[in-house]
């Protein structure tokens, strides 16, 4: 195996890893690792239509990454102002105090602000909870989905 072929799929296995580490792309990861394995080959292997697959399937991995968190806080029923300042405080903590001033920032984030326009404290509860498990929810779906990216890739490469 050439080592430019090495060092791509060792950036789709990082994607993986990279689904998990804050700050990390994983989704992005694994686009430039596909990518790139399949020029290092001379665009040979895998075939278009598995490269197509791969790619879709590492941009919706970036679309869970950067969405997944506020679509379950609007399914439980955040308003747009809430998800956005929860988005804002919890990307700031996650500077500070890692993935877990991220999902602290956003579960009270996203309680104080409900609270505050709705003064009910079981409706903030239940937000916040619909929101912290929406984040912790689209982090196991963007290591299967990364996850899923490598079997293949490894799949086309060995066998």
């Amino acid at each position: 195996m050439e080592p430019l072929s090495v060092l791509f799929l060792a950036l789709v296995a990082l994607g993986v890893a990279g689904s998990v580490l804050p700050l990390v792309p994983g989704g992005l990861l694994s686009v430039v690792g596909v990518a790139g394995y399949w020029w290092s080959t001379g665009f040979a292997e895998p075939s278009v239509f598995i490269v197509a697959a791969l790619v879709g399937i590492g941009v919706l991995t970036m679309a869970v990454d950067y969405f997944g968190g506020a679509i379950a806080a609007r399914a439980g029923g955040a308003s747009m102002v809430t998800t956005g300042v929860a988005v804002l405080v919890g990307l700031v903590l996650l500077l500070f105090a890692g993935p877990v001033g991220f999902l602290v920032g956003v579960a009270a984030t996203v309680f104080a602000v409900e609270f505050a326009q709705h003064a009910d404290t079981e409706r903030g509860l239940r937000v916040a909870l619909f929101a912290t498990v929406g984040v912790l929810a689209s982090t196991v779906v963007q290591v299967v989905l990364t996850g899923s990216v490598l079997f293949v890739l490894v799949l086309v490469v060995f066998v």
